[in-house]
């Protein structure tokens, strides 16, 4: 990256990382307008209006929009 010390295998990293630097957020949810720099947090925030929790705890059965809360979660079966 020019702007920072951060090194990239490709281009299209390189392309993602940069809306760090700039500010942009060319991916806009339909449905409420927010934006979001890259097209992955886009999809996860849809879930917020669709209901969808793809990540469901194999012990009790609570499901889950990001995989994150369910790691977390899962800490509570210790």
């Amino acid at each position: 990256c020019p702007t920072c010390p951060k090194a990239f295998k490709n281009s299209s990293s390189l392309r993602r990382h940069r809306h760090t630097h700039t500010g942009e957020r060319p991916h806009t949810c339909g449905t409420c307008g927010k934006a979001f720099a890259q097209a992955a947090n886009l999809r996860q925030h849809l879930r917020v209006h669709t209901g969808e929790r793809p990540y469901t705890c194999a012990t009790c059965g609570k499901s889950f929009t990001h995989s994150s809360n369910l790691h977390l979660h899962r800490r509570t079966h210790l």
